[in-house]
């Protein structure tokens, strides 16, 4: 079978021919029919593959300290080899895909053949077949359009922002960055009875969410954006700011704290630096929380890979059942997947058709 990959050391992608995934106990083998391409974090891998060494250090400044921990402990030239063999080994790309289970491991109980299943998580790849814990995968209506599944794996992480902001019908919330998920954010919000402002820097997507009904969509360069919000909320401030842009300015999490209301909330979920400005959040005593990806069972081995569940009364919203969630809207249809598509010219985002693949 044929899976889409990138080598780490010079950043060259090739679509090569792999092995059949095996098939292990807790797992399903899925076909998939379409895969989403983000361009927030498979677009960053991309780029700082084809970076220079010294690029790559800067750029993953983890992995560095990783590396140099694995010196002290295995010696400089092993360590070496260990890198470069990684560097060349070829790179699976992608995480939310949308297919037809084909086996199922025998321990698995609530999937069978012939499911219609959207997936997430590291191995949900850009490839023909692919081999899921259950965890990872959602069952999908028959009444929905499998390319508009292959985003639920950042429909759930936009998910898991909202319920970290904890918001109440009728409250207002300020969605900062409105790329992909920042779009699937303010869909949500306003689904669930919440007053929702956008800001970008991008003119294109103020306009892209003002058609998707957002109450108020500004543009971040706006000398007046900060009276127009206080008037929005009453002068009180915004009761939640949930951040969905990526970028590496400070920008974000202050302009948070000076909208905030006192005892106000802020929601990193895109990846920005928090080295912010103290003053807005200890004078109005914000709570600043982070968002873990999908949700509850993130980077949690026995839940994603084994499959233990979290118990259903003490949490409540996993990932899995994030990712049912939003299957669930686009079903509902409070989802507007075909509007969010417009940001396809943009080179935001792509669905990648593997059905042409077989």
């Amino acid at each position: 079978m044929e899976q889409l990959t990138q080598n780490l050391k010079d950043g060259k992608m090739q679509l090569l021919e792999v092995p059949f995934p095996a098939l292990s106990s807790g797992q399903v083998l899925v076909r998939n029919h379409f895969s989403l391409i983000s361009a927030g974090t498979e677009g960053k891998t991309v780029k700082d593959a084809r970076l220079s060494y010294i690029g790559k250090a800067r750029a993953r400044k983890e992995e560095v300290k990783k590396v140099i921990d694995a010196a002290k402990t295995f010696g400089v030239m092993n360590t070496y080899k260990m890198v470069m063999n990684k560097l060349d080994a070829p790179t699976p790309l992608g995480y939310s895909t949308s297919g037809e289970i084909i086996a199922v491991a025998t321990d698995v109980k609530d999937l069978k053949v012939g499911d219609l299943v959207a997936c997430g998580g590291n191995s949900a790849n850009h490839s023909e077949v692919i081999a899921v814990p259950v965890n990872l995968c959602v069952k999908i209506d028959k009444n929905v359009e499998m390319a508009h599944a292959a985003f639920t794996t950042l429909g759930a992480i936009a998910l898991q922002g909202i319920r970290q902001a904890d918001l109440r019908l009728g409250e207002n919330c300020v969605v900062i960055g409105l790329g992909l998920v920042g779009q699937l954010t303010v869909q949500m919000l306003k689904a669930s009875g919440v007053k929702t402002i956008g800001i970008d820097v991008d003119a294109r997507m103020v306009k892209l969410a003002e058609s998707n009904g957002i109450d108020l969509a500004l543009t971040r360069s706006r000398e007046d954006l900060e009276n127009i919000i206080s008037d929005f909320t009453d002068g009180y401030g915004t009761d939640a700011v949930i951040i969905t842009a990526g970028t590496d300015s400070l920008d974000p999490v202050d302009l948070a704290g000076t909208l905030s209301r006192k005892k106000g909330k802020v929601v990193i979920v895109g990846a920005v630096p928090t080295g912010f400005k103290r003053a807005n959040y200890f004078k109005k005593e914000l709570d600043l929380k982070m968002s873990c990806s999908y949700g509850p069972g993130r980077y949690d081995s026995e839940y994603e890979e084994l499959g233990i569940d979290y118990p259903y009364g003490y949490v409540r919203w996993t990932e899995n059942r994030n990712m049912q969630a939003f299957v669930d809207l686009i079903k509902d249809k409070k989802i507007k997947i075909l509007k969010i598509c417009l940001l396809t010219p943009l080179a935001l985002m792509m669905l990648l058709k593997l059905m042409t693949l077989l």
